[in-house]
């Protein structure tokens, strides 16, 4: 019997600083992920009027970015039951308790919907407060645990699939800015590419950005999940959910939450 993750997979994400995975999703939970994500973000598009720079007045954590046709929003764990069954899935579960911690913390969310062609920039960049952890160096520790999953067709390059540089979590520099100028610069640059299901999971300090968008008929649907250890808070999405919210999680999703989110309070230091 295999459990998961297995000793190839660990030392791949020890040594690269990353994992994929193809197909990790069912498909029928991928078409359904898709569907539930129109609605959300039609929803919060119809609802732009109300938001200041694209943030809800009542709630900034309720947020669209719109270009064009491509869409971004964050924080969507409550805006349906399929995003929050996705917090917890069974099969991700055990990778995040290996890699980062036994009882670890969500982190942060986001999905993202592109289909423009366009030119732009990359946006080299780490993960975490204060630009990535930086006063950690020389060596910044595993804090955040990412996991990205593809709900469209991103077996081609150069639709805006994510790019990373397997092992430059290990660097204990900062990278040149002749390295940081360009999608090409950055010696190792890998782009993911994958069937729909595919989920990538990566390091806090490991180097990515957003790729080119310039393949014909190409687009990236993908939601971003994000776990932390449990002895920090690094993202006010915690305060962007209801007491209500908070008090409906049960079991092992309800561990994945900070105790002061509900109501009363919770320990967690045990």
């Amino acid at each position: 019997m295999i459990t998961h993750p297995t000793f190839e997979e660990t030392e791949q994400f020890e040594k690269q600083g990353y994992l994929q995975i193809d197909s990790f999703l069912p498909s029928d939970f991928v078409e359904l992920l898709k569907s539930r994500l129109v609605v959300v973000m039609d929803r919060r598009q119809k609802n732009l009027n109300s938001h200041k720079n694209g943030r809800s007045l009542d709630n900034p954590g309720k947020r669209i970015i719109v270009d064009g046709l491509d869409r971004r929003i964050f924080h969507i764990l409550d805006d349906d039951p399929a995003f929050l069954g996705l917090v917890d899935y069974k099969g991700i579960m055990p990778y995040i308790r290996s890699f980062l911690h036994e009882k670890p913390h969500f982190h942060a969310s986001d999905a993202i919907w592109e289909r423009e062609q366009v030119e732009r920039k990359p946006a080299w960049h780490i993960d975490g407060l204060d630009r990535g952890y930086r006063q950690l160096r020389p060596q910044i520790p595993l804090l955040q645990l990412k996991i990205g999953y593809l709900l469209s067709d991103m077996a081609m390059p150069d639709q805006g699939n994510l790019l990373i540089v397997p092992g430059s979590h290990l660097d204990q520099t900062e990278p040149t800015c002749e390295q940081l100028s360009g999608f090409d610069t950055f010696p190792g640059v890998k782009q993911v590419c994958g069937p729909p299901g595919t989920a990538v999971m990566f390091h806090n300090a490991l180097w990515h950005t957003h790729g080119p968008k310039n393949l014909d008929g190409g687009q990236r649907i993908m939601i971003y999940y994000a776990y932390e250890v449990p002895w920090i808070l690094g993202n006010p999405e915690h305060w962007s959910y209801s007491t209500t919210f908070y008090n409906g999680l049960k079991g092992v999703r309800r561990e994945l939450f900070h105790g002061f989110v509900f109501e009363p309070s919770e320990y967690r230091f045990t």
